[in-house]
């Protein structure tokens, strides 16, 4: 059961003098409290990044042809070359890695591109196949996406972004059905979508309109040619080791050097994601370094002034020894009264950083735009996790002090002066 007379004697003999108990709990509140905003923000700038990043595959990869700079099978370098259509039957039949593959083609982003009656907006032309949003995921708001009897049958359909639609459609009119002019050729609207990532393939989603590969190739009038290449790998599969092997056979189906590095370009999505996840690891173990070496720096402080105290307290010490208490009760109260002033203090940071962290959401995060910072809250398991943190260290900051204690003779502190 709670002993109250004994956490009166406890907390009376910790405010016996209250500006040196409060500078020394100020230590390690400020330093709970540091520690609690640092992982906030270290927390929301992940999230933040992460959000960003969502809706692109993880385990995707891209590259597009660019021009040879070694002459090879009696060609001259500075030869331009294009992946086909034909490409993507032979590396999904020789490349048991691939999961899905993607074409894009590129129609390139004039302004006024896009008109509905007298409203006109500019927009990212997009050729894509069905299973792009494989690759890109879209969040639809109205219609369907790019199927795959458009592509077959090379319809004249497109899906709009959300910003096109507004432009074109200031009223909030439904647009399914109807036909918007672009680049000069009507198109059908079938859906209006808004991408979830906001990584920009030659333009954000919502700024785009995706129409059928096939139908982009008959307005560039450049044959079967494609722009780009989207893979994304099988479970378990090294996105890079798949990046090569495509590259490898495209540069030989078309007749370039293997070791012709700027005869391709491309990334893959793998690399950039295991570069933020290392960047976070290590931000994080620096703040935890950091911050729990500002509540140790604290803790210390602690155990100094309960060494001191100690020290003025000899006589009363040596009067209880003399009265006939036990060692464990002295190493009971000295440690109770470090752990009380550890936790009060710990416990009260913990509350301040999180209420600071809660502010700054509210007040300022929520209305700031375009930033890579989402809300600077903490876990629970992390305020559990601090909180363990100082009972430990409350219990071992105690020590020093109490085994102190244990150390005065009755008779030399009945002595004492």
């Amino acid at each position: 059961m709670f002993d109250l007379d004994r956490f009166q004697e406890i907390w009376n003999t910790i405010t016996r003098n209250r500006v040196r108990s409060f500078l020394t709990a100020f230590g390690v509140f400020w330093g709970i409290f540091m520690l609690m905003a640092m992982l906030g923000a270290g927390h929301g700038l992940e999230r933040g990044m992460w959000e960003e990043l969502e809706g692109i595959a993880t385990n995707s990869c891209f590259m597009g042809s660019g021009r040879t700079s070694i002459a090879y099978k009696g060609f001259q370098k500075g030869r331009y070359w294009n992946i086909r259509n034909a490409d993507i039957d032979i590396l999904e039949h020789s490349i048991p890695e691939i999961d899905d593959i993607s074409p894009l083609l590129f129609g390139g982003r004039m302004d006024n591109n896009t008109v509905y009656e007298e409203n006109t907006s500019t927009a990212s032309i997009k050729g894509v196949k069905s299973n792009y949003q494989k690759i890109e995921k879209q969040t639809l708001s109205l219609g369907r996406f790019i199927n795959e009897l458009d592509v077959v049958q090379a319809r004249k359909v497109c899906v709009i972004g959300e910003k096109i639609y507004e432009e074109l459609f200031p009223t909030k009119r439904n647009p399914m059905g109807l036909y918007v002019r672009v680049r000069g050729i009507y198109f059908q609207v079938v859906g209006v979508t808004k991408g979830v990532s906001s990584i920009s393939l030659n333009g954000k989603s919502e700024e785009s309109v995706f129409v059928p590969i096939t139908t982009m190739q008959k307005l560039n009038n450049e044959g079967d040619v494609i722009h780009m290449l989207a893979a994304t790998a099988k479970p378990n599969v090294k996105v890079s080791d798949m990046e090569k092997k495509m590259k490898d056979l495209l540069k030989a189906v078309h007749s370039v050097a293997p070791d012709d590095e700027q005869a391709m370009w491309g990334f893959n999505l793998e690399e950039t994601f295991n570069v933020f996840k290392y960047l976070f690891l290590g931000i994080a173990t620096l703040i935890w370094i950091v911050g729990s070496g500002t509540l140790l720096a604290g803790i210390i402080g602690v155990s100094n002034i309960m060494v001191v105290t100690v020290k003025e307290r000899t006589r009363e010490i040596g009067v209880r020894r003399a009265l006939g208490a036990k060692p464990r009760t002295i190493l009971g109260q000295i440690v109770m009264e470090t752990l009380t002033l550890i936790l009060i203090a710990g416990l009260l940071g913990i509350c301040f950083g999180v209420l600071v962290l809660q502010l700054a959401d509210v007040l300022w995060l929520q209305k700031a735009e375009n930033m890579f910072l989402s809300s600077p809250v903490i876990s629970f398991w992390t305020a559990v996790t601090s909180t363990f943190i100082l009972l430990a260290a409350g219990l071992v900051a105690g020590l020093l002090p109490a085994v102190r204690a244990l150390q005065i003779k009755a008779i030399d502190a009945i002595r004492d002066e």
